[in-house]
């Protein structure tokens, strides 16, 4: 069976991807390697790339969205920075975009509370979440992420493992609101997952890279507070450098960000480091890390000269998505028999 990544390279013009971040701060090497990379690579390849700057999603795990516009202002900065270009690409906020949660009723009545409860990565979300009760929002974020996805009938949304029960969310809705109202016509895609092989990079202090941890590198940090950063790594006490991430997490998650900024292969990168031990390897870090994000800092900091050309961008990104999303509610009234 042919692969979705394989489709994708044979017509990228067929396909439609729909990604995107809650902005709740500066995003950092974990999502450069991990997702912003990829975006850029789809872009770079003809596909056509819906950015979502999830505002409201903020809104599932926390009773506060602090910072909101600061935030929403610089995870456009980012994406300028790591090369989404405007005019290839789609950048916009989900709250400026009112048919697209208009979605969500018809949506919400093809699911039942039992399907919703079950879903793994809600129970996750509760588990670790910031509010002081569960929200009704919170519960029904899968719904959400398939109004989101299926607003502009994107069929192939970049996951990684952990994500697969929300994307089956969204599959069951196009699937039920096909057999349910298509009359034979197939009005949604069932979207496929491009699965993540995005490697896991841990934080500075050994634990899963985070912005709301405070042990990550974010793509806007300089130089000084890059080495800063690194210095202050976690390693262990064994002195010759080794690639074993299964033995040695955190000195193989540094082998492994110097290796991935080189485009260099990891056991390579720690052999060639070997006696030199940990101040070795930082170095050595630290110089990849500083080579690879400095002409992204560049771009970025031309970018946060003109934060006029930011919010234009945004509100470009935002009229296309609208009469995307325009168009499909239209299809949908139709299609329900409500277009009166």
């Amino acid at each position: 069976m042919t692969s979705t990544e394989e489709l994708i390279r044979k017509e990228p013009g067929r396909h439609r991807v729909l990604t995107g971040d809650r902005p709740t701060g500066r995003l950092h090497l974990g999502h450069y390697f991990g997702t912003l990379h990829n975006r850029v690579r789809l872009q770079d390849l003809g596909v056509e790339t819906f950015v979502l700057v999830a505002d409201y999603q903020v809104l599932t795990d926390r009773d506060v969205a602090e910072n909101l516009t600061e935030y929403v202002e610089e995870l456009v900065l980012d994406h300028l920075a790591v090369g989404i270009d405007p005019d290839r690409s789609t950048i916009f906020a989900h709250s400026a975009v009112p048919a697209l949660n208009q979605l969500l009723l018809p949506f919400l009545s093809l699911v039942s509370v039992s399907e919703l409860s079950r879903n793994p990565t809600v129970k996750d979300e509760i588990a670790h979440s910031r509010q002081a009760a569960v929200s009704g929002l919170m519960f029904t974020y899968p719904v959400h992420q398939a109004a989101d996805i299926l607003f502009c009938k994107a069929n192939v949304v970049p996951v990684g493992q952990d994500q697969l029960p929300h994307l089956e969310i969204t599959r069951t809705v196009a699937r039920r609101f096909n057999e349910r109202y298509g009359h034979g016509e197939q009005v949604f895609p069932l979207p496929e997952a491009l699965l993540s092989t995005a490697p896991l990079l841990l934080g500075t202090d050994g634990t899963k890279m985070s912005k709301s941890r405070g042990n990550a590198i974010a793509l806007s940090a300089d130089a000084d507070e890059t080495a800063r950063l690194i210095r202050g790594a976690k390693t262990d006490a064994e002195r010759h450098i080794t690639y074993d991430p299964d033995n040695r997490p955190e000195v193989s998650s540094l082998v492994l960000l110097a290796a991935l900024c080189e485009d260099a292969d990891p056991r390579q990168v720690a052999q060639e480091i070997g006696a030199g031990g940990g101040a070795a390897l930082k170095r050595r870090v630290t110089d990849a890390v500083n080579g690879r994000l400095a002409p992204i800092r560049a771009r970025r900091a031309a970018y946060a000269e003109d934060r006029t050309y930011v919010r234009e961008v945004l509100r470009a990104g935002n009229e296309r998505a609208n009469a995307v999303a325009d168009a499909t509610l239209k299809d949908v009234r139709a299609a329900m028999r409500a277009d009166y």
